[in-house]
């Protein structure tokens, strides 16, 4: 089918030129004797003229019809700067109806009003809409950024299995029965964990793996089921090795898609100091406005409620935003409170505000001269400033600051665009406390190194072990996690120990890989990057959907295909299931 260019490739330059275009129509405006229609492809929209002599041709078409048109590129008479085509428009000579359309059920445009349930339904329909097309366009450019930098640092790509053994630790599996062996499943990837690693026992020393995952777990605007994974594993390093080919895969990548030179080295910051200074293990550092601790302050205080908060082994918390006292009024510091007693279990919100040299607040009463000059004089308040306390138990008061960090710097507009904060957040805790479980569980993963300072403690203080584990941080978001992975077998038995696991346990679950172990296993870690979250921020949309050609619902449906979906009786029948009849009753 004959097509000399794309249609929104077309410039100026091109005046004179005739061209043959193909595309969809987006828009038609008829003027009696000029019919205009802008016509779409995938390198975007030019406007295409039929005078009195080619109207006719096109009196019957309507949106979404495809048209193959010839005609001669003219310079515009009146300009649409909001066009890269917009100086230039085709005279149309010739036009052919390709195919026609039904009126589309939802808007084709990137300023949609739309809702996106509808366009999830009609997602075919959805990605003609250009903005989601040069998403899928930057997904694609980010891939093949990551194939050549890895492959010009020596790194070889395997695929592993999709199909796998379930070993049940950290999130649900996604199961799969078997028709062949009735009574057993396989489990979906929650990530190539085990097999990148036994790639590392194989020799391999340098992987990466554009991998698909599956988590069965609840859903958010920056989560979906199945997700995708640059994945990386190597051996004989150690965290500077992983860290220096991470950053330099995404200064790559920002070079390439942004235009972007990021800075040398990324900041590190370890866990405990992070949730201390900014109340969350991924902080947005494009702004300031840090947790301050200012419990010394009242450490003789007569205020009770601080007393008692501290007498318990809590904490007082600040936060100080300049120029912010005016921009909350009693009733925006009400519904502060309520947000962090609601969403995080504070029990109060305490503020002060500086006005006039003098300060003034829900608490000003009840606290001493010498601890509200303590206070001016440590958080250097100034006329103008607001200043919110949180007195509770450390990772109570930490959160709820991090939380009010984060909202009062998107309500007052303090967080710059266009700018790339990257993080290293190091030494998370080894094991975290499952009340649900009744034991110790592991926060990463049981693979995952403790710091060999720290392997002391595995049994007498696993509340306080620091992992090798490492995240790297965007502008708040997640980016990636990844660790320095156990490579001696006694360790590895120490650990499995310490989250309540004995070897016939652990054999059980992780038997042929702990088999692995025992020919020599190399020092080796890695990373996986979440991909549809670093296209998120590079994109700068907040909804992983947007940047997921064909993406479930928050409650995990397929709205277009309606998937999940009933099967057949004699389908359950060949593999060897039978539906209770609570799930029969619900399906009714």
């Amino acid at each position: 089918m004959e097509r000399t260019c794309g249609n929104g490739t077309l410039r100026i330059t091109d005046a004179g030129r005739e061209v043959t275009l193909i595309g969809w129509v987006a828009r038609r405006r008829n003027f009696g004797a000029l019919v205009f229609i802008d016509l779409r492809d995938r390198s975007g929209i030019v406007q295409v003229v039929f005078d009195e002599k080619t109207a006719e041709l096109v009196k019957d078409v309507r949106s979404e019809y495809i048209l193959q048109v010839t005609g001669t590129v003219e310079q515009r008479k009146d300009p649409n700067p909001n066009l890269a085509t917009g100086e230039i428009e085709v005279q149309a000579s010739a036009v052919k109806v390709i195919n026609s359309a039904q009126t589309p059920p939802i808007t084709i445009a990137d300023d949609t009003d739309t809702l996106e349930d509808t366009r999830l339904k009609y997602r075919y329909l959805d990605l003609r809409r250009p903005i989601l097309q040069q998403y899928m366009i930057l997904r694609h450019k980010v891939c093949m950024i990551a194939r050549n930098t890895l492959d010009k640092k020596g790194f070889v790509e395997v695929e592993t299995p999709i199909l796998a053994r379930s070993t049940p630790e950290g999130a649900r599996d996604y199961l799969v029965p078997s028709r062949i062996y009735n009574g057993k499943f396989w489990a979906l990837p929650q990530s190539p964990q085990i097999y990148k690693q036994l790639l590392m026992i194989g020799g391999m020393e340098k992987y990466f793996q554009i991998a698909r995952c599956f988590r069965d777990e609840d859903l958010r605007a920056d989560r979906q089921p199945e997700f995708t994974q640059i994945d990386i594993e190597m051996s004989f390093v150690d965290e500077n090795d992983v860290f220096g080919v991470v950053e330099d895969l995404m200064k790559d990548i920002f070079r390439g898609t942004k235009d972007v030179e990021l800075e040398e080295h990324f900041i590190r910051i370890p866990y405990r100091e992070c949730m201390a200074k900014y109340g969350s293990d991924k902080p947005d550092l494009r702004f300031g406005n840090p947790i301050h601790d200012v419990s010394h302050i009242f450490a003789h205080t007569g205020f009770q409620v601080f007393a008692k908060t501290l007498e318990d082994k809590g904490m007082v918390g600040a936060l100080k935003f300049e120029n912010a006292a005016e921009k909350y009024s009693r009733k925006g510091l009400d519904q502060l409170q309520d947000f962090i007693r609601h969403g995080f279990k504070a029990k109060a919100l305490a503020y002060l505000k500086m006005e006039n040299g003098e300060l003034s607040g829900s608490i000003f009463k009840v606290l001493s001269e010498e601890e509200k000059q303590a206070l001016i004089e440590e958080l250097e308040i100034r006329d103008h400033d607001l200043v919110l306390i949180v007195a509770d138990q450390p990772s109570v008061a930490q959160s709820s600051l991090g939380a009010l960090r984060v909202r009062l710097a998107r309500e007052l507009g303090i967080i710059p665009e266009g700018v790339y904060k990257f993080l290293w957040v190091t030494d998370f805790p080894m094991f975290e406390y499952s009340e649900e479980e009744g034991r110790w569980v592991a926060q990463h993963h049981p693979f995952t190194a403790p710091k060999a300072e720290d392997v002391d403690k595995l049994f007498t203080d696993p509340g306080h072990v620091s992992s090798r584990a490492y995240d790297l941080v965007l502008n708040g978001y997640e980016l990636l996690s990844g660790s320095i992975r156990i490579h001696d077998q006694d360790l590895q038995a120490k650990v499995f120990e310490a989250i309540g696991l004995t070897m016939d346990q652990a054999r059980a679950r992780f038997g042929f890989f702990l088999d692995a172990f025992k020919y020599g296993t190399p020092p080796h870690g890695g990373v996986g990057i979440g991909l549809e979250r670093l296209i998120m921020v590079l994109a700068g949309t907040e909804n992983i959907r947007d940047v997921v050609a064909f993406p479930t619902t928050n409650s995990s449906l397929d709205l277009m295909s309606d998937a999940p979906n009933v099967v057949e009786q004699k389908q359950l029948d060949v593999l060897g299931i039978e539906l209770s009849e609570k799930t029969k009753k619900a399906m009714q």
